[in-house]
């Protein structure tokens, strides 16, 4: 199996050289480029298609936008975030950016390898220490902005939503149900429409708190 090309990009040298140095040693990994700064993540993308990104938060520059500006030029690359900030808000605002991971630096350095391999899964990967903490705020603000009065799905919905929570692909629930993908990506726009939620994890999250009433099956498994 071909090693999987990834890019670091983080403001301080040691630490870039010890997650090389690092990914050296657990093999299947190639370094492709590194950087120090947000707009380096975009340019990096742009020359180099790295499979995978490890990025900090602390970089000069607005490393949110620059995830997903990164993610427009190479929807398939994974990001992860490897960072020292514990804040539910800003776990939130770079999962919704569109990075695949976010491991905590006081984490052990296999969790940094296990969000790697999740990534290539295309699973969403949180620190252990830190994940309960973020679902729960998750929980939180998805519930305050849901309507009860909008929260009733329709049996296609639901059946959407069965399969979502099942860790299904827009074209995995395509093939399911006999419908495009086109057609699911619209119904998945309604969903995030009546459930106030503003991406697919916000779906899920919404979806495991109406599981009970709308006799879903819920699961930890998510797929974005």
């Amino acid at each position: 199996m071909q090693d999987r090309s990834v890019a670091i990009v983080d403001e301080h040298p040691v630490l870039r050289e010890g997650i090389a140095a690092l990914l050296e040693r657990c093999g299947g990994f190639t370094l492709a480029a590194t950087g120090n700064v947000a707009d380096d993540m975009v340019s990096i993308t742009s020359s180099h298609r790295p499979d995978d990104m490890i990025v900090d938060l602390g970089m000069a520059g607005d490393v949110y936008r620059a995830i997903a500006d990164a993610m427009r030029i190479a929807p398939t690359m994974k990001i992860i975030v490897f960072t020292a900030s514990v804040s539910t808000d800003d776990a939130i605002r770079a999962l919704g950016a569109g990075a695949k991971g976010y491991v905590l630096k006081s984490s052990p350095a296999e969790d940094l390898i296990h969000a790697l391999q999740s990534a290539q899964r295309n699973d969403v990967y949180v620190s252990p220490s830190f994940a309960n903490k973020l679902i729960c705020a998750l929980k939180d603000k998805t519930l305050e902005r849901n309507k009860p009065a909008c929260n009733r799905l329709s049996v296609r919905e639901e059946q959407i939503v069965r399969l979502l929570l099942c860790g299904k692909m827009n074209s995995e629930i395509a093939r399911e149900l006999s419908l495009s993908t086109k057609t699911i990506k619209g119904h998945m726009t309604a969903l995030m429409a009546k459930l106030n939620a503003r991406n697919r994890l916000e779906v899920v999250i919404a979806a495991q708190s109406l599981a009970a009433t709308a006799n879903i099956p819920a699961t930890t498994r998510f797929r974005p």
